[in-house]
């Protein structure tokens, strides 16, 4: 089954590395879906039920998005506000319709992956930073594996660095 792949990025036109992520899922249509958020929502007026929907036809779903003030871009917490409603996604007999589904994260750091440390400049692990999102699946009895996140962007942006997260980034998805 394809995997989902929802991309929140707020100007993914000025974008290094999930631009360059999206342009290559987009080579692989009959294994990858890629929905971007603000390009399908740019009111920020969610369509619920087609969100849902696009949900429950995939058993594989990732959120991908830059780390942004040590959470996702605000139109990703709003999507999830509005579509892994009571009722559906959890709290109901008739709901859990996210049970068993694989999801995960993949993030791109602005900074090296020693800066996330106890001993580092933001004091957290990104594992650490990440536990909202592991308790948002885990509540939806989702399955949640380990995220991929591909640090150093503030320092390291040639044109080599990037293309290296390329195969990284594909082989995360495809064995998750």
């Amino acid at each position: 089954m394809k995997t989902l792949v929802i991309v929140t990025h707020p100007d993914l036109e000025k974008s290094v590395i999930n631009k360059r992520w999206v342009e290559e899922l987009k080579k692989y249509p009959e294994k990858y879906t890629v929905h971007q958020l603000y390009e399908a929502y740019p009111d920020g007026k969610i369509n619920i039920a087609k969100e849902q929907e696009l949900m429950e036809g995939h058993d594989h779903i990732v959120f991908q998005f830059p780390f942004y003030w040590f959470s996702s871009p605000p139109l990703l917490k709003q999507w999830l506000d509005e579509v892994v409603l009571y009722g559906w996604a959890y709290g109901s007999t008739s709901g859990y319709k996210l049970a068993g589904k694989k999801m995960s994260l993949a993030v791109t750091a602005g900074i090296d992956e020693d800066g996330y440390t106890a001993a580092g400049e933001y004091k957290y692990t990104m594992e650490e930073l990440f536990r909202p999102y592991e308790l948002t699946f885990d509540y939806i009895k989702a399955d949640y594996k380990k995220p991929f996140v591909y640090y150093g962007i503030e320092r390291n942006s040639s044109d080599e660095w990037i293309e290296k997260s390329i195969p990284m980034y594909l082989e995360f998805l495809n064995t998750f």
